[in-house]
C-alpha cells in the first residue's frame, strides 16, 4: 500500500501521457472486459505458482511476484498499457523494496494476453532484455496452447534459473521478502 504523509507524496501512477499515446480502443476493450482470472486460474492453480516461486527462489537473495490482472481498470485503460501497469504495480506492491534490490514482477494481463517481466535494479546487470523477452514469448505461447498453469509456472522456473545463474556463489541469508503467492486482481 502507498501512503502519503504531510511532507511527501507518493504517486505511484506512472506519467503515463509520456508513456503511451491514449487509446479509445485500448479503453472500450478493457472496460467490457468480463472478469477472467478465476475461469483461467483455480485455487489449485494458484498454489501451484506459489509452489513453484517458493522453489525459484531457493537458493539465493532474488524475489518474484506473480501478478494475474483480468484487465487494466477502466480509469486507467485510456492513457496506460500493459507495461505502464506493470511499472505501476511494481510500485505499488513494493517489489522493488527488497534488501538486495533483486525483484522480479511477473504480470500477466488476460484482456491483452501479454506478459510483462519488470525488474528491479540489482537485476539488471543480470542479463539483456531478451532473455526477458523470451520468457514472457514462452509464457504466451503455452498461454495460447491453453496450458495456462504450465505457462506461468514454467516462466517462474526460468526467472529462477536467471536469478540463480546471476546470484552464483554469493552465499548470503535469505529472507523471504515478498509472499509467494499470485497476486489475483480482477
Amino acid at each position: 500500500m502507498v501512503t502519503k504523509t504531510e511532507t511527501t507524496e507518493i504517486v505511484t501512477c506512472p506519467k503515463t501521457q509520456e508513456i503511451q499515446q491514449p487509446s479509445l480502443k485500448r479503453w472500450l476493450k478493457h472496460f467490457f472486459y468480463m472478469p477472467a482470472a478465476n475461469r483461467f486460474f483455480n485455487k489449485q492453480d494458484q498454489q501451484a505458482i506459489a509452489q513453484a516461486v517458493t522453489e525459484a527462489e531457493h537458493g539465493h537473495v532474488g524475489e518474484i511476484q506473480v501478478v494475474i490482472e483480468g484487465h487494466i481498470p477502466s480509469n486507467q485503460a485510456y492513457y496506460q498499457n500493459t507495461r505502464a501497469r506493470a511499472e505501476q504495480l511494481f510500485a505499488e506492491l513494493g517489489v522493488w523494496d527488497t534488501e538486495f534490490n533483486s525483484g522480479v514482477l511477473l504480470y500477466l494481463n488476460l484482456c491483452e494476453r501479454q506478459v510483462e517481466i519488470v525488474i528491479d535494479r540489482g537485476m539488471r546487470q543480470a542479463t539483456d532484455a531478451q532473455v526477458w523477452q523470451a520468457i514472457c514469448a514462452r509464457i504466451i505461447q503455452n498461454m495460447q496452447n491453453k496450458q495456462y498453469r504450465i505457462a506461468l509456472t514454467a516462466g517462474v522456473k526460468e526467472i529462477g534459473d536467471v536469478m540463480d545463474h546471476f546470484y552464483a556463489g554469493k552465499s548470503v541469508v535469505r529472507n523471504n521478502e515478498i509472499a509467494n503467492a499470485p497476486i489475483i486482481l480482477r
